[in-house]
């Protein structure tokens, strides 16, 4: 996605090596109108797939995740890192590392909002080991729920994230593909959509 590409070349910055921030309109502050555009394209390529559910992971892949329900008409759940008083009810969960923040979560999701009726769209701002994304995969399956394909914001292509998930069957689309942070200088692969 040529918007996100080069929002990131414009205003993205590279910490070290492996890390990009993208604060200013991704992950804190957040652009309304690009967030609009994802969800847009996450919907376009995936409409055909009878999607009933977009899931994501609070906070960062809310907003892409919003949009993209919206556009395909769709309920959007988010695995939620800490249990809520409110949610007494049977929860589903899963644990998952952070590479940006280097914890281990457990993430959770009511059972009453998936089934095995559910055709599932998982979104999420960042690619790079995969963990976030195999811990919505791993709730879903545990719901009976069909993963039928993985929207991602920005891929770290030099990390086994992709490799993980298409190794588990799931079709990946990433909207910017990173090939390497080296030299504090982002470079890119040629985006899925």
């Amino acid at each position: 996605m040529k918007e996100l590409v080069e929002r990131i070349k414009n205003d993205g910055r590279v910490l070290g090596e492996g890390v990009l921030k993208v604060d200013s309109f991704v992950t804190h502050q957040v652009d309304p109108v690009l967030m609009e555009q994802m969800g847009q394209r996450f919907a376009e390529v995936f409409k055909d797939q009878g999607i009933t559910k977009v899931v994501t992971i609070e906070a960062s892949g809310i907003a892409p995740a919003l949009y993209a329900a919206k556009e395909l008409g769709v309920p959007m759940i988010f695995a939620r890192k800490a249990k809520s008083l409110t949610m007494d009810e049977e929860l589903l969960t899963a644990s998952v590392y952070s590479f940006t923040k280097q914890v281990t979560s457990t993430i959770s999701i009511s059972r009453k909002f998936l089934s095995e009726n559910d055709k599932v769209l998982i979104i999420d701002d960042f690619l790079a080991n995969g963990q976030a994304a195999k811990g919505l995969i791993e709730l879903c399956q545990q719901a009976g729920a069909e993963v039928e394909g993985i929207g991602i914001v920005i891929e770290k292509s030099f990390q086994d994230g992709r490799e993980l998930l298409e190794q588990m069957g799931l079709r990946v689309v990433s909207l910017a593909r990173i090939a390497s942070l080296s030299d504090g200088q982002v470079e890119f692969l040629e985006e899925d959509a």
